[in-house]
């Protein structure tokens, strides 16, 4: 079955993230909020953080589809194989990748929780102030000498 020529490309991995925590798709979720609002701010760094995953994404698999196809072709016979690593450049690049996605995708986790934060404070109900039960620790209703400075001489 061939895919329409106007039809979306799939959500890649930042845009999915976002939609499975959220219920939203990035780019939907500046038009929830007021204006320059901190939900908006949030919204819009999440969108920001969604986008730099997705590209992070589609460069890590195509660097990896590429690195495959070179490994298929000498495999196959079809390339002379370079005697100082198939893989050599390649192989960093993917790397390098795998952890700057690593690192977007802990990002991306991160914005995703304050916004959370942020978007369920105002439904949320306020938590009572916390009362102690007992007198706070003081040195000095123990018998402990105050902590003063000693004097110089």
């Amino acid at each position: 079955m061939e895919t329409p020529p106007n039809a979306l490309p799939p959500p890649s991995a930042g845009s999915q993230m976002v939609s499975e925590a959220l219920g939203a798709s990035p780019r939907h979720l500046s038009q929830l909020h007021t204006p320059d609002s901190p939900a908006d701010v949030l919204a819009q760094l999440v969108f920001m953080a969604a986008r730099h995953l997705d590209q992070l994404h589609k460069e890590f698999a195509d660097a990896a589809q590429y690195a495959a196809a070179n490994l298929t072709r000498a495999a196959t016979g079809k390339t002379s194989i370079n005697s100082l690593g198939i893989l050599q450049n390649s192989a960093t690049q993917i790397d390098i990748l795998a952890a700057r996605r690593a690192d977007a995708i802990d990002h991306l986790k991160v914005l995703i929780h304050a916004y959370r934060q942020v978007t369920t404070a105002g439904h949320a109900t306020p938590r009572p102030a916390h009362r102690p039960t007992a007198a706070p620790y003081l040195p000095e209703a123990a018998g402990a000498a105050p902590n003063r400075p000693t004097p110089s001489r």
